[in-house]
């Protein structure tokens, strides 16, 4: 804690959307519409002390396969045999190279190889003083599954993944107010992957909605092609700006507020002893905490359904598990759907809202309302079969 500052207190009080293609093809048109989406969330006069400096927006894609071939120098494998994502680095040299060798050690470590490095384009002049103050170095890295594809493979990038953020230093140093945002966390040391995947790429960052497209040259391009795309803008009515809290999170985006976390997370510590699965290879402690302590409410939820999907839930069950209908007391309801709900309320406690929360693994995509209902969210299909 620094000041009035709590970490548990991080809420997400935000802006969602999402635009998907019905019959799965990929254009950059679609993500010029996500791009668009975003920008038009802006939310209603919450801004802070440097107008400029927003809280946090980001988009979700499908890997950009064309694009990345033709941006890299080394050869790639072929599309879904590969992982990749960009890793928030130090903005010193030094503490930057430090992370690049933790990175590529742990990814040996678990059987995949880094083919290269790219140096991701941006753009500070758009963003504002506080957020250059405390923007990272960022790097996108690629990793060879080792003739791994699909979900076997993002099981790998997520123990990677997971062993980063536990072992590389995790990023979050709290600073004086003369060198960051009032004691801020700050990227000066420590690795963070906004994604690691070999289905889905996420570019965000400490921007407004209008900045995020600007900032990253990349979603201008026409080879950056994706039929799904998921967008969000995280405002300052009840949050703290940080890099690596932007949204989206690897499978979601949230409005709203988890109001059961601090039980919610409880829960996960104590069931942690009880977790096994054979899909996993390994000691799975090295990938608890499964939650994040200091993080925000959805960067939590996110976890968990991440957890379950790698160990063997389809999403939308994973979904339907956290975020349950209110079952008891419905008398019109299917039994079988009212059995599937008393199941697993022995398996998992509700994660309640008030929340909307949109969720993808890179190939479907959908959104829920808490079982309160009180983040009302709504949906258009176009004649063009767009969602």
């Amino acid at each position: 804690m620094r000041g009035l500052y709590r970490s548990e207190f991080e809420r997400d009080a935000c802006g969602v959307n999402f635009v998907a293609d019905l019959k799965g093809r990929r254009s950059h048109h679609l993500v010029t519409l996500a791009t668009g989406a975003a920008c038009n969330m802006t939310h209603r006069g919450a801004t802070g002390a440097d107008p400029d400096t927003g809280d946090g927006a980001g988009i979700l894609l499908q890997v950009p396969d064309r694009f990345l071939r033709a941006a890299v120098p080394f050869r790639l494998p072929p599309m879904g045999y590969y992982v990749t994502g960009i890793a928030f680095l130090s903005d010193r040299e030094d503490r930057a190279r430090a992370g690049i060798r933790a990175v590529e050690r742990i990814a040996a470590e678990e059987g995949l190889r880094v083919s290269g490095w790219r140096e991701v384009p941006t753009d500070p002049s758009v963003i504002g003083r506080d957020a250059r103050t405390t923007m990272p170095a960022m790097r996108q890295v690629f990793m060879d599954g080792g003739g791994l594809s699909g979900m076997a493979l993002e099981r790998r990038a997520f123990v990677v993944r997971k062993r980063i953020e536990h072992e590389a230093h995790p990023p979050g140093r709290r600073v004086p107010a003369s060198e960051g945002i009032g004691g801020a966390p700050t990227m000066h040391e420590g690795v963070y992957f906004a994604s690691l995947s070999c289905r889905t790429l996420i570019y965000k960052g400490m921007l407004t909605g209008l900045q995020l497209p600007d900032f990253f040259p990349d979603l201008h391009d026409d080879r950056v092609e994706s039929a799904i795309a998921l967008v969000h803008a995280r405002f300052s009515t009840n949050t703290f700006p940080m890099w690596p809290l932007a949204h989206p999170y690897r499978y979601i985006a949230h409005n709203g507020e988890i109001n059961t976390i601090a039980g919610n997370r409880n829960f996960m510590r104590a069931r942690e002893s009880l977790l096994a699965t054979d899909l996993i290879p390994g000691d799975l402690s090295r990938i608890f905490p499964i939650c994040t302590p200091g993080v925000s409410d959805s960067a939590g939820f996110d976890e968990v359904l991440e957890m379950l999907l790698m160990g063997g839930y389809s999403l939308p069950e994973a979904i339907l598990m956290m975020i349950p209908e209110p079952w008891e007391k419905h008398e019109g309801m299917d039994p079988a759907v009212r059995d599937f709900y008393r199941y697993h309320s022995a398996l998992m406690e509700p994660w309640d809202g008030p929340a909307s929360i949109a969720f993808t693994n890179g190939r479907q995509i959908g959104a829920v309302l808490d079982r309160n209902g009180l983040r009302p969210s709504r949906y258009w299909v176009s004649d063009d079969d767009l969602v």
